[in-house]
C-alpha cells in the first residue's frame, strides 16, 4: 500500500501537467500514451483497447483524475509487481512529463540546483508530503527537509529566511513542489555554497530518505577464510547489510541478511584494531572495526533500529519517522485547540462575572435606593408623630381651658387615634417586610459570593493541575537525562572491566610464564642433584677401596667364593689421595647426617640401596646386599 500511494503521487504531477487548461481534465489521447509509458515502466503489457472500453460509456471529451482513478489502479497499478520494476524509472517518467512545463529555474536568475538534483529533491518532496491531493509540503517538513541537506554541507540553517519566505508567498498551509524548488534555486538557503556541494548533500539525503539506507561508511572486516582485515564500504538498509570494495558501490563482495535471530555487540580491542563490534547471525558472527567510539555507537546504534524495523515488519525508517512526526502536529493541534477552548470558557466565565458584578452592583444600588426611601418614609413619620404630639398638646391645652367642651370632642380624638394607630401598625408591617427583603438581598450577596469562591477553587485546581502537568514533564525530561547517564556509567564501567579483564589476562600470562620457569629450574636442579648422588656414589665406591687395601699374599673373598684381584697398595705418591679420601669422609659424614634428619628423595646415597659395602665395628666390611 505504501509504494502504491508512492506511485499515485508521481502519476498526479504526470497528470496535472497534462492538464493545459488547468481544467481538471485530460485528454484520452494524452492518456493513452501516459498509460503506455507508465505500463513499460512498470515492466507490465499495455492493453491498448482498456482505456477505449473502459470509457465507453462516456463521450469523447476529456476525462478527470477521478475518472481517470479507477482504470489507473484496476489495469495498471493492480497488475505492477514489487520487485520486478524499479520505482526510480516511473519517477523520473512522471518528472519529465511534469518539469517540462512546470520547472523554471531561470525565473530567479540562478540555477543554484542541477536538473538531477531538483529530480532529487521532488522525489523528496513526494515521500514526505501529505497524502492528500494537491500535494503540498507542510512548513514543518520543509525546514526538517531543509535541515538535513544543510547537516549534509555541515551549513547553519537560518530559519528565518524560510519562514519569510512562505509568509510572504502565503503557504502557511502548505508548500507545493514548484514554491519548494524555487525557494532551493533563490539561493536564500544554500547562499555561499557551491554547486557541487549542494550536489553532494542532496544525493547523501536522497539516498538516506528514498533509498532506505539507515547509514554508509568505511569499516575494517575481518575475513573468515583468511582471517585478515580488509578496509570495506558498508550500506545498512532495513533488512540487509552489504558491504562492497569501495564506495562507488560496484562490486559487492558480500549482504548479511539482518532478521529477528541477528544481534550486534561490542567486542574488546585485540590484534591491533579498535573499536570493534561484531554482527551475530544464525550461521556467521562478522567481526567488524570503526575509525572511533563515536563511529562504533552509530553503527551499532542504527544496526539495533535495522533489526528492529525487519522484525516489527516495517521497510522505512522515515516513513516512520514521517508517521511520528505527523502525529507530533496534530497533537499539537489538538493541545493548541484544547488551549484555545479553555480560554475561550476562561472568557466565557470571565464575562458572566462581569455580569453577575453588573446584577450585584444594580442590586447595591436597588438597596441604596429602598434605604433612602426607609428614612424618608421614617422622617415622614417621625414628622406626623411631632405634628401630632404637638397637636396633642394644643388639644390638651384646649382641654383644660374649655373641660367643658371636650367630652363631645375627646370621642372624636379617640377615633382619629384609633386610624393613627392602625396606619403606625401597617407602617411596622411594611417596615417588616422591607426588612424581609433587606435579609434576602443579604442572602443573595451570600450566594454570590459562593459562587465567586467557588469560580476561585476551581481556577486554583485548574493552576495545580497545570502545575502537576508541568512537573510530570519536568520528571519525565529528568528521567531522560538519568536514563542517558546510567547507559553512560553502563558503558564506562564495562569499558573499565574490559581493561581490567585484558590486565588479569597479562598477569596470569605472566604467572604461567614464571611457573614454566620455575618447573625448568625445579627439573635442573633435580638433574644435579642425581649427578651429585651418582658421584658420590662412586667416590664412596673408591674410598672403600682404598680404606681397606688388600695386601700381598691375601685374598678377599667375594659372594660366590671367586678369588678377588689384589687390590694396589697406595704409595707415597697418591698423598693427595688422602686428602681427598679424608674431605670424602667429612662430605660423607655431613651427608649421612643430613639423610638421618631430612632423607632426600631420590639421591640414592643409602648404602643399602646402592649395594656398597659398610664398615663395621670390627674393621670388616660387610655388603648390604
Amino acid at each position: 500500500m505504501e509504494l502504491r500511494a508512492e506511485l499515485l503521487k508521481s502519476i498526479w504531477h504526470a497528470f496535472t501537467s497534462l492538464d493545459v487548461g488547468e481544467s481538471g481534465k485530460v485528454s484520452k489521447s494524452q492518456l493513452k500514451v501516459l498509460s503506455h509509458n507508465l505500463c513499460t515502466a512498470l515492466c507490465i503489457t499495455h492493453d491498448k483497447q482498456a482505456l477505449e472500453l473502459h470509457f465507453r460509456d462516456d463521450d469523447d471529451g476529456p476525462v478527470s483524475s477521478q475518472g481517470y482513478m479507477p482504470y489507473l489502479n484496476m489495469f495498471i497499478l493492480d497488475k505492477a509487481v514489487e520487485g520486478t520494476f524499479k520505482k526510480e524509472e516511473v519517477d523520473r517518467l512522471c518528472w519529465t512529463l511534469c518539469s517540462t512545463k512546470n520547472y523554471r529555474p531561470e525565473r530567479h536568475g540562478s540555477n543554484a540546483v542541477s536538473k538531477n538534483d531538483a529530480f532529487h529533491l521532488w522525489c523528496l518532496f513526494n515521500l514526505l508530503s501529505e497524502d492528500r491531493y494537491p500535494l503540498v509540503l507542510v512548513p514543518e517538513e520543509v525546514e526538517y527537509l531543509i535541515k538535513k541537506i544543510c547537516s549534509a554541507t555541515t551549513m547553519e540553517l537560518n530559519c528565518v529566511d524560510i519562514e519569510d519566505f512562505i509568509s510572504q508567498n502565503d503557504m502557511q498551509s502548505g508548500v507545493n513542489v514548484w514554491a519548494f524548488l524555487d525557494l532551493m534555486n533563490s539561493g536564500i538557503v544554500i547562499r555561499g555554497v557551491d554547486r557541487e556541494t549542494i550536489s553532494m548533500a542532496i544525493e547523501e539525503v536522497y539516498g538516506e530518505i528514498v533509498g532506505n539506507t539507515l547509514k554508509e561508511g568505511y569499516l575494517w572486516k575481518k575475513g573468515h577464510l583468511r582471517r585478515n582485515w580488509t578496509e570495506r564500504w558498508f550500506s545498512l538498509k532495513v533488512s540487509t547489510l552489504a558491504y562492497y570494495i569501495s564506495e562507488d558501490r560496484r562490486e559487492c563482495k558480500g549482504v548479511i541478511e539482518l532478521d529477528q535471530n541477528c544481534c550486534v555487540e561490542v567486542l574488546p580491542d585485540r590484534e591491533g584494531k579498535r573499536c570493534m563490534f561484531c554482527v551475530k547471525t544464525l550461521s556467521k558472527t562478522y567481526e567488524m572495526s570503526a575509525p572511533d567510539t563515536k563511529q562504533r555507537q552509530e553503527w551499532t546504534t542504527a544496526i539495533q533500529t535495522a533489526i528492529r524495523l525487519r522484525v516489527e515488519g516495517k521497510t522505512s525508517l522515515h516513513q516512520e519517522l514521517k508517521l511520528r512526526r505527523r502525529d507530533q502536529r496534530e497533537e499539537r493541534e489538538r493541545r493548541r485547540m484544547a488551549k484555545e477552548e479553555e480560554l475561550h470558557r476562561l472568557r466565557l466565565l470571565q464575562d458572566e462575572r462581569e455580569q453577575r458584578l453588573a446584577e450585584l452592583e444594580l442590586l447595591q444600588e436597588a438597596q441604596r435606593e429602598s434605604q433612602a426611601t426607609l428614612e424618608q418614609e421614617e422622617q415622614r413619620r417621625r414628622q406626623q408623630h411631632e405634628q401630632m404630639h404637638r397637636a396633642l398638646q394644643e388639644q390638651l391645652q384646649e382641654a383644660e381651658e374649655a373641660r367643658a367642651n371636650m367630652q363631645v370632642e375627646m370621642a372624636l380624638k379617640e377615633a382619629e387615634t384609633e386610624r393613627q394607630r392602625r396606619r403606625i401598625r401597617e407602617l411596622e408591617a411594611m417596615q417588616l417586610q422591607l426588612e424581609e427583603a433587606l435579609q434576602l438581598e443579604i442572602r443573595a450577596r451570600l450566594d454570590e459570593e459562593a459562587c465567586r469562591k467557588t469560580q476561585a477553587r476551581l481556577l486554583a485546581e485548574e493552576e495545580e493541575k497545570m502545575k502537576a502537568l508541568l512537573t510530570l514533564q519536568e520528571e519525565q525530561e529528568d528521567y531522560i537525562l538519568r536514563t542517558q547517564r546510567e547507559k553512560q556509567e553502563l558503558r564506562q564501567e564495562m569499558e573499565s572491566k574490559s581493561i581490567s579483564l585484558e590486565e588479569a589476562q597479562q598477569q596470569l600470562e605472566k604467572v604461567r610464564a614464571s611457573r614454566h620457569r620455575v618447573d625448568q629450574d625445579i627439573a635442573a636442579a633435580q638433574r644435579k642433584l642425581r649427578q651429585a648422588s651418582t658421584s658420590v656414589k662412586h667416590w664412596n665406591i673408591q674410598m672403600n677401596r682404598l680404606m681397606h687395601p688388600i695386601g700381598p699374599g691375601e685374598r678377599r673373598s667375594s659372594i660366590g667364593g671367586t678369588p678377588t684381584p689384589a687390590t694396589r697398595v697406595p704409595s707415597l705418591r697418591d698423598s693427595g689421595l688422602g686428602l681427598s679420601q679424608k674431605r670424602t669422609e667429612e662430605e660423607k659424614d655431613g651427608g649421612e647426617s643430613e639423610s638421618d634428619s631430612r632423607p632426600v628423595e631420590g639421591s640414592g646415597a643409602s648404602s643399602k640401596d646402592t649395594g656398597l659395602p659398610v664398615e663395621t665395628s670390627n674393621g670388616s666390611s660387610e655388603s648390604a646386599d
